[in-house]
């Protein structure tokens, strides 16, 4: 009844399947804490994406966007009692785009919303950093900034904003998806620490090429969408454990290729 309030509609048999086919396989475990997904190796590739990409929501630099945002502003000459305004912009352009990418997650993927907004993000910020350097010498720089600004905060929240929250439902079990989520929340506040801690530093160190930091972290993370992570869109938990098994269990043999568990076993025998 819960189910079909939440939908909208009636026919509910293939989530349900789903729902009872996952409550089977981990029939008989308990809760696991979050120290034991890290000693467990069936987990370790869907623990290493979600304390990247969690990681890495912080650490690509789009709240220090806000950092610099009154200033560009103020350059590109709007009035002073206009300026918080704007800000609250910035911010409302991040909320829009967060719930634009929920609604078109289904239909795009995953990893294309994922991929997309670090390469955008990666992008903009080499484009910010120029046009930083050239604020003072160009009069049109201070509008390039600014469109930097927004472009930069659209491109997260069209990706990564939107989707490193799903990925934990997704990618771990029943018994381990609250210790994930734990683990998950803990990533985020401390590396929003770490970034607001460490940014004026940068900024002092690096000027204008302070965002080199976030740039290396956006290609960084692209890269390891594009290598490791799977698609999970229009699949189901057993199937994208089965994709996550292949990649935790795979051995390399002398002749170079790769066994399952299963075959190690067997050839072990």
């Amino acid at each position: 009844a819960a189910l079909q309030k939440l939908r909208g509609t009636s026919d509910l048999s293939a989530e349900l399947e789903e729902m009872l086919a996952e409550q089977a396989a981990v029939k008989g475990q308990r809760a696991k804490n979050p120290w034991e997904l890290f000693q467990n190796r069936a987990l370790r590739w869907q623990l290493v994406s979600i304390v990247v990409l969690s990681s890495a929501m912080q650490l690509c630099g789009n709240d220090s966007m806000y950092f610099y945002a009154a200033y560009v502003f103020q350059e590109a000459g709007i009035p002073q009692d206009k300026i918080p305004y704007v800000v609250i912009g910035t911010g409302s352009c991040e909320l829009i785009t967060s719930v634009t990418c929920n609604m078109i997650i289904d239909y795009a993927g995953r990893r294309p919303l994922l991929l997309g907004g670090y390469i955008f993000m990666a992008g903009w910020a080499i484009v910010f950093m120029v046009a930083l350097s050239q604020q003072t010498q160009i009069s049109w720089m201070p509008y390039l900034s600014m469109a930097c600004i927004f472009a930069y905060i659209l491109s997260f929240g069209i990706g990564p904003a939107g989707v490193t929250g799903v990925l934990p439902t997704e990618v771990f079990d029943q018994k381990s998806r609250p210790a994930a989520y734990m683990i998950c929340g803990s990533l985020l506040w401390f590396n929003l620490f770490l970034v607001g801690t460490a940014f004026p530093f940068i900024v002092k160190s690096l000027a204008h090429f302070c965002y080199i930091p976030f740039l290396v972290v956006c290609v960084c993370t692209a890269l390891y969408v594009w290598f490791f992570l799977p698609e999970t869109k229009g699949k189901s938990f057993l199937e994208i454990s089965e994709e996550f098994r292949k990649r935790n269990f795979k051995t390399k043999t002398r002749a170079g290729f790769y066994k399952g568990p299963e075959e190690i076993k067997t050839t072990t025998l």
